[in-house]
């Protein structure tokens, strides 16, 4: 019996994955994205067309690890720091978004259908959120995620990921399974969330954080990555065991190690698993779909797709010009986030066992969900000419083009334009790439081309020549240049050296792990000039000048030491000069 388990899940595994490979090969090829690659080909090997594999149910149980470790992830990429300055993104286009298209879709699905009231919200309101497993890729293959832009659509894919807890309250509360009428009030339920989040925060800062530190010396890489796994893992039963969102444990659990210095490896060693259970998770979701239900109601699951498209795109447009959006890039956010998402296959889950829904009405806007998803690469690329027509204020500016520069700078303000001018002293080609139109007019009155573009993007810097420049430095403002550019940089160009300016001692804490090259603190070599200057104005001759300048840099050097080990400014406090230092004093 144990046998023929192993064999079957061997055989099944086999086959989810060979057709999984088949599919999403083609549909990458097609550029629709890899997720719906995975639906359809669970819906293929599934029960209801060739009927090679089933039991989709405890599959898609195991497969949720997908979602929870994408979560994780992208806590991972959340510092609190970050979260604070997105804070009016997150909890303002966020809260705006959720509200209004939850509420928006509900009433056209309980005007255009005869679900009672509880039922329409219980499907419309999933619809709200958007595809976080499509989106993403979606920005950083087109090197947006890390612009203005890119960060307004993660900061409504957050907030909508974190929504998922009301979401299941809101299910819960209009419940008709008398299983669930023991359960919790809503209200307890919110101070079990806030309980759990402090918990966790805690449990990270005194106990997760010293450990991955104690496993770090060993050298044990393999304990690392179960380390990683086990971290994820119990933040997600702990929010299971009290009956909240898995998924909103696994991020908890990432942002509370996204300041750590085990954030690049911890992100290294979990995204093979969440690759593959993600994968898994939306194969299970495409098994599931009840292939008949759709076909005898084509033209309903169509024209609600099209309903569906056309009102989250109307509403975000309307929310983020309100926020001061171009319209161009207010459309494009709104069509970039039009689809359903992942989650909604998890709450019409919820809602099926609350007994607000049938299978059958399930299945038909699970299909919803997945046509919307087919349907954005395609709006966005039927509107890619609309939505990037330059306004007339950039019309004239020219981007970067590759002309055979051994180097590249982005930022042309005052120290990029010292950058240059020694890489030009010593000989070398330069490509300047800017997007402040006034500092590239007034470059261009004192014989500087600098080209218009955002550094920080990938197209931008491929199609400035990067694939071949030797070197690439970002002379940009505080701290744009974080790790995760970094290392998407190096990976695409892996020949060229990569040179940051840091805009303070956290900068380069931030870029220690990194592959960055050399980073240099803005203010460092000009201070210690200025202070060899003043030394010697007060008398000081130059052995002792010298022996303060070592001094100065030891000290230095040590403080970065221990604060790279604790990824903590304050570390080694006690190694900063507060009294004079006599001759000879170590």
């Amino acid at each position: 019996m144990e046998e023929a388990g192993q064999a079957s899940l061997l055989h099944d595994g086999f086959l989810m994955l060979g057709f999984a490979l088949f599919f999403v090969l083609v549909f990458r090829r097609l550029g629709l994205g890899a997720t719906l690659g995975y639906l359809v080909a669970g819906a293929v090997v599934g029960p209801q067309v060739l009927g090679l594999v089933g039991d989709a149910e405890q599959k898609i149980g195991i497969a949720e690890l997908g979602i929870v470790l994408l979560l994780f992830i992208v806590g991972l990429e959340l510092s609190p720091s970050r979260l604070w300055r997105m804070k009016r993104e997150i909890f303002g286009l966020g809260v705006l978004q959720v509200v209004l298209c939850g509420l928006a879709v509900s009433a056209i699905v309980y005007y255009s259908t005869s679900f009672t009231t509880a039922a329409a919200l219980a499907l419309g309101l999933p619809l709200a959120l958007s595809s976080t497993a499509q989106v993403l890729p979606m920005l950083q293959s087109a090197g947006r995620l890390r612009t203005p832009f890119g960060e307004r659509a993660f900061a409504i894919l957050l907030f909508q990921d974190l929504s998922i807890i009301p979401l299941i309250t809101v299910i819960a509360a209009m419940s008709r399974n008398p299983a669930d009428a023991g359960g919790p009030p809503g209200w307890l339920l919110v101070l079990y969330t806030i309980a759990a989040i402090a918990g966790l925060i805690a449990a990270g800062r005194f106990l997760i954080r010293p450990l991955f530190g104690l496993i770090g010396n060993l050298g044990e890489r393999e304990m690392f990555v179960v380390t990683a796994l086990f971290t994820v893992i119990a933040a997600a039963a702990l929010m299971e065991m009290l009956g909240l969102s898995t998924a909103l444990g696994a991020f908890v659990a990432g942002v509370m190690l996204a300041d750590s210095p085990y954030r690049h490896e911890l992100e290294a060693d979990v995204e093979p698993f969440r690759s593959i259970l993600l994968g898994m998770f939306f194969l299970s979701v495409g098994m599931l779909l009840d292939l008949r239900a759709i076909a005898d109601h084509p033209i309903f699951v169509a024209a609600m797709a099209a309903a569906l498209i056309a009102t989250k795109t109307a509403v975000i447009f309307g929310i983020a010009t309100l926020f001061r959006m171009p319209w161009r890039s207010a459309l494009g956010l709104g069509l970039l986030l039009s689809q359903g998402g992942e989650f909604g296959f998890v709450l019409f889950a919820q809602a099926q066992d609350a007994l607000l829904i049938e299978p059958q009405a399930a299945s038909l806007f699970g299909a919803i969900i997945t046509l919307s998803m087919a349907a954005t690469p395609f709006l966005m690329l039927a509107t890619k000419r609309v939505r990037q027509v330059p306004d007339a204020k950039l019309a004239t500016r020219d981007g970067p083009k590759a002309d055979g520069a051994r180097a590249l700078v982005v930022g042309y303000g005052r120290f990029g334009q010292t950058m240059a001018q020694m890489l030009m002293a010593g000989g070398i080609p330069v490509t300047l790439i800017d997007r402040d139109v006034g500092m590239i007019d007034v470059a261009g009155q004192f014989g500087a081309r600098v080209w218009f573009g955002d550094g920080t993007r990938l197209d931008v810097l491929r199609q400035a020549g990067a694939a071949d420049a030797q070197l690439i430095a970002f002379c940009i403002d505080r701290d744009q240049a974080e790790p995760g550019l970094i290392e998407a940089v190096h990976e695409a160009f892996p020949q060229a050296a990569i040179y940051v300016r840091g805009f303070d001692r956290r900068s380069v804490i931030a870029l220690h792990g990194s592959p960055v090259n050399y980073v240099m603190r803005e203010v460092l070599e000009s201070a210690v000039a200025m202070g060899r200057l003043a030394l010697e104005n007060l008398g000081l001759g130059q052995d002792e000048i010298e022996r303060a300048e070592d001094v100065f840099r030891a000290n230095d050097r040590e403080r970065l030491h221990d604060q790279f080990a604790s990824g903590d400014v304050r570390s080694a406090r006690d190694k900063i000069l507060t009294e004079p230092k006599r001759v000879g004093e170590p």
